[in-house]
């Protein structure tokens, strides 16, 4: 069993805090996505989400992003931990991670609805660098993601940002405006000092968002963990160390995952079979691709696909 990482709400905060932001944002949301499903919004950088059911497990890639639930109940795994995040609590990534997701409460008449906002690091580094923000008191998680309160500030900007939607004209003039006050407010959270360490030059969560990125360019190619290490100036034991300690999986653990959604992408989207998807992501071997896609997905690749494809395959009225 996955162990829950506890979250205590801020003092502003409490079960249930800013009902009447929360209603607004919640309408705005169910009115934009009024079947179930996720769509991408004509603000860049945002997505919105509904889930009328709990759902079992699924395997995800996450961007560094903050997920705000107005509805409902969701949950992601990493490693052994379980991440709840609800009304109260929003979820923040600071880094590009191999997950599990969970929808753990929702149903048709109260559906979980809410919102992902794709986070701009370069931006967090300006804000620090710049924006006369005072370096947290308190060393932030040592995960690449976590549990922040859900503040009024933060759903106050989130407010006139999901407001944009129906004022297309307004989005390429205040988006960028308010999607910085968002950042600002994320910087000044009980997450701050996350997002701090991740932005700040030199630091190891840095070089290993650097060793991430270079992953996710070269994922087909074989990986040579000392020569990573070299790349983002650490040593082999404190590449492996940190990497660990930030994504609960090692370098080549993670090459692997980057490995099978890349070949799942290909299969959806550019209906290659298995084993042309298995020699594109860099495997030799397609039976062993097979195998270690069943763990990673719970099925075989053609069974796994021809589930997601019949699943989003519009039904008749």
């Amino acid at each position: 069993m996955p162990h829950t990482v506890s979250h205590q709400p801020g003092a502003q905060n409490g079960p249930g805090a800013h009902p009447q932001l929360r209603s607004t944002l919640a309408q705005v949301v169910a009115r934009t996505l009024p079947c179930e499903g996720e769509t991408a919004t004509a603000v860049p950088n945002l997505l919105l989400f509904r889930r009328e059911e709990v759902t079992q497990p699924c395997a995800c890639l996450i961007e560094p992003s903050v997920v705000l639930v107005v509805q409902g109940t969701k949950q992601v795994l990493v490693g052994d931990e379980a991440y709840p995040y609800d009304i109260d609590r929003f979820l923040v990534t600071s880094l590009d991670l191999p997950a599990t997701s969970q929808v753990i409460e929702a149903s048709g008449d109260q559906p979980c609805l809410g919102l992902v906002l794709k986070l701009d690091l370069q931006l967090i580094a300006e804000l620090i660098a710049h924006g006369g923000i005072q370096p947290p008191l308190q060393r932030g998680s040592d995960r690449g993601l976590s549990l922040g309160s859900v503040t009024a500030p933060l759903l106050e900007a989130f407010k006139r940002l999901l407001g944009l939607i129906d004022e297309p004209a307004a989005i390429p003039v205040l988006s960028p405006l308010i999607q910085r006050e968002i950042h600002f407010r994320l910087l000044g959270s009980d997450q701050g000092a996350r997002l701090w360490q991740i932005a700040s030059v030199g630091s190891q969560s840095q070089r290993i968002a650097k060793a991430i990125d270079w992953l996710k360019q070269h994922y087909a190619q074989p990986l040579r963990v000392p020569e990573l290490a070299e790349r983002v100036q650490m040593s082999p034991s404190s590449l492996h160390h940190h990497f660990r300690q930030l994504t609960a999986m090692s370098p080549l653990q993670y090459q692997k995952s980057l490995r099978l959604h890349e070949a799942r992408r290909l299969m959806l989207n550019e209906h290659l079979d298995a084993a042309s998807a298995a020699f594109r992501v860099g495997y030799e071997s397609p039976s062993q691709f097979s195998r270690e896609y069943s763990r990673q997905f719970g099925s075989p690749p053609r069974r796994d696909v021809d589930t997601l494809l019949l699943r989003h395959t519009p039904t008749a009225a």
